[in-house]
């Protein structure tokens, strides 16, 4: 079984059809043609920032069965469902697609034990028979959380192959590093773009990035600054990292980087929930803030 690569990858937007609950499939091939210039190491599809709550099993499957032959990076997808053979269905199409690698969150929405969160995790696996790599997807902000020690335990007993974790807890994701510093080495990525720079001194293997769907090039140059020790570029990216993300924070997930995206020329389709008078007023006032934003940033990473 081959290994998921270090390094960036972009955790891509979904493209939406106005009025139905659709891929828009031209969006989509032209955002990963977009992405897969952009010197990341992968794109992963379906994420939370891809909002796949909003999609069927047959629409998200019409999709991944063409997307990892439309790009020219490697291509994780989150195969995550509220149920065992949802799940199962999804990783078993997305490794016939070709793709590079799975994510699998727990069932969502209704809340589960340890015990049962380790039961789906086993058979979701065993049963989808894959041989690809797959991840835990940590991710307790919108579901079920994966208490650490059972990630630990997936991850040593060879059930899965590593985890991203977008927890932005510290303790939790250190506890990883220390398991990944003790034991067998697994894929650690982190899913929370503020922690990036502190954990990458700390080793993790890379990350799954949303800024990086809007702003793949200060993703690249910040991962490019710390594998090269160049701590005064580092310190100066991840400045404009949280400056993006302090813009991004006033919004729902993903409306901001949705936006950003847009304004950079991806046709991305509508929000899935429309904004109230006051965040279509502050959504106004960060396009203008974008604009402004953008050049001196993308100057910065031709520099870096």
């Amino acid at each position: 079984m081959k290994s998921i690569a270090d390094g960036v990858y972009a955790a891509a937007i979904t493209p939406r059809r106005l009025g139905v609950q659709d891929i828009n499939l031209g969006s989509m091939w032209e955002l990963i043609d977009f992405l897969s210039d952009k010197r990341l190491s992968g794109i992963v599809l379906m994420g939370a920032t891809g909002e796949f709550v909003h999609f069927s099993n047959s629409e998200r499957m019409r999709m991944m069965g063409l997307a990892p032959k439309r790009s020219r990076v490697p291509v994780l997808i989150n195969v995550s469902h509220s149920t065992l053979d949802g799940a199962v269905e999804l990783a078993q199409a997305a490794a016939a697609s070709g793709a590079a690698g799975l994510l699998l969150m727990p069932p969502y929405f209704f809340r589960y034990p340890e015990d049962d969160i380790r039961m789906f995790c086993e058979r979701c696996v065993s049963e989808a028979g894959v041989p690809i790599p797959v991840l835990l997807y940590h991710l307790p902000q919108f579901g079920n959380g994966i208490p650490c020690n059972l990630a630990v335990s997936l991850i040593r007993e060879g059930v899965v192959q590593g985890i991203k974790d977008s927890s932005g807890s510290p303790e939790y994701l250190s506890r990883l590093q220390e398991a990944r510093s003790d034991g067998p080495d697994f894929t650690l990525m982190v899913g929370n773009d503020g922690a990036l720079r502190t954990a990458y001194r700390d080793g993790i293997s890379g990350a799954i990035s949303g800024c990086a769907c809007a702003v793949p090039e200060l993703l690249t140059a910040l991962y490019q600054a710390m594998q090269d020790a160049n701590e005064e570029r580092a310190a100066s990216l991840h400045s404009r990292l949280q400056e993006f993300i302090r813009g991004i924070d006033q919004f729902p997930v993903p409306v901001g980087i949705r936006e950003a995206a847009t304004l950079r020329g991806c046709k991305l389709g509508p929000n899935a929930s429309p904004l109230g008078i006051d965040g279509k007023q502050r959504l106004e006032a960060f396009r203008s803030w974008f604009h402004e934003w953008l050049p001196g940033v993308l100057a910065e990473c031709r520099d870096a």
